[in-house]
């Protein structure tokens, strides 16, 4: 019962079946073990991890120890003083590993690790959309019968968010050689997965939005506490005044407690909807992202837009974009993220800290007008957090052409 309740709270409507599968894959026997490949695959269509990256957590059911890790570390040894001699990399009864950075020398790499922990989504970048490392295990079962699968598996990307089901046994992977010309297959493997939960990930929003049209001098603005209120001690963020000469220096690491500008909204990120043009047959949006975060950059951001007109997208600028089919008859939702080396980094609070894109749509009169609101987008989300919007009754009117 709690393990459903848990999936119902990460239900994401625009991506149902979204979620991170943990893969084991016991490659070889040791003398007292074995050898495993891990691999952790991101299935969601626009939520990623981004730096510091994951950290992948187990407790094991007997008195397993790691001899080695390569392609990912351990953060901790633990007590190893029931071993003479050679030494195990790791002793605790629940061990934690990350991934090694893109520095690491060649001979701890396996394909796919050492991306810093960061893992892509599928529709930004599916060719780095999973992460690898290897992991020898000691002290183990030694045949499939005497093999104690690891149970209590969490997965923090960097923070909380992640709920993980129990393990399962699967059919074996079957690994085809780099000249396509032999087939092997794992001796045991076992799936986990985890889905997001925003609730879990935050108890507070993380992003709001507000409106605004060429012809009106009217602004929606972020709602007041959005994401938490100025002098309210029950809350821990703190926030700078940009104004202040004691602005923080952008530092070399992310880190995740943001510390954000003084606004009356309190939210590291903002993003502003601006009806840019409204002609006859075509209607144009501005939208600015800014990050008023003086603790972290948004590498590989991006942007979940759901509006009626997205069948009628003709033209992006300054981003790139695919369309999220929820439904077989309508286009109402779209992931928008950065060019490469152009705007894919959102830099830390500051002159910087921002990014831009224009959308073009047709205008499809019989279907959708741009009074009453229908200007304005349904749902933002910022990296797979759903923005607060401002109420309807707060939107700027827009002129009929």
């Amino acid at each position: 019962m709690l393990f459903s309740n848990h999936l119902s709270k990460a239900y994401d409507a625009l991506d149902p079946n979204g979620n991170i599968t943990i893969k084991w894959d016991i490659v070889s026997w040791t003398p007292d073990g074995y050898v495993a490949l891990v691999n952790i695959y991101n299935y969601q269509q626009f939520r990623h991890i981004q730096a510091p990256g994951w950290s992948l957590g187990w407790t094991w059911q007997n008195n397993e120890v790691i001899w080695s890790v390569v392609g990912g570390q351990t953060t901790e040894q633990g007590n190893c003083s029931r071993f003479k001699g050679n030494i195990p990399r790791c002793c605790k009864k629940s061990p934690t590993v990350v991934d090694l950075s893109p520095r690491a020398p060649q001979n701890q790499k396996i394909a796919n690790c050492c991306k810093g922990g960061v893992i892509s989504s599928m529709v930004q970048d599916p060719a780095n959309s999973a992460s690898s490392f290897q992991i020898s295990v000691g002290s183990a079962g030694t045949n499939n019968r005497t093999v104690r699968i690891p149970k209590n598996i969490t997965l923090n990307t960097p923070g909380p968010g992640y709920t993980c089901g129990p393990s399962r046994i699967v059919r074996p992977t079957r690994f085809i050689s780099a000249d396509k010309r032999r087939v092997t297959a794992a001796i045991l493997t076992w799936n986990t997965t985890c889905t997001h939960s925003q609730f879990l990930a935050s108890k507070t929003p993380a992003c709001c939005v507000s409106l605004s049209s060429f012809n009106s001098k009217a602004i929606a603005s972020c709602p007041t506490c959005s994401c938490a209120c100025r002098n309210n001690y029950n809350v821990s963020t703190d926030c700078v005044n940009p104004k202040s000469p004691n602005v923080p220096v952008p530092g070399q690491k992310n880190i995740i407690t943001p510390l954000v500008q003084c606004t009356s909204h309190m939210c590291p990120i903002k993003i502003q909807w601006h009806l840019k043009l409204n002609y006859k047959d075509y209607w144009r949006v501005r939208i600015t992202v800014r990050n008023l975060n003086y603790h972290m950059n948004y590498k590989q951001w991006n942007l979940v837009v759901q509006h009626p007109n997205f069948d009628n997208l003709t033209q992006v600028f300054g981003s790139k974009y695919k369309a999220l089919t929820l439904h077989s008859t309508t286009n109402d939702a779209a992931v928008l993220w950065g060019i490469k080396d152009y705007n894919d980094v959102l830099m830390r609070a500051g002159r910087d800290g921002k990014a831009q894109l224009e959308l073009l749509f047709r205008k499809d009169k019989a279907a959708l007008t741009s009074n009453k609101g229908w200007a304005f987008p349904q749902r933002i989300y910022f990296n797979g957090d759903n923005c607060v919007l401002p109420s309807p009754d707060a939107y700027p009117m827009v002129a009929q052409c």
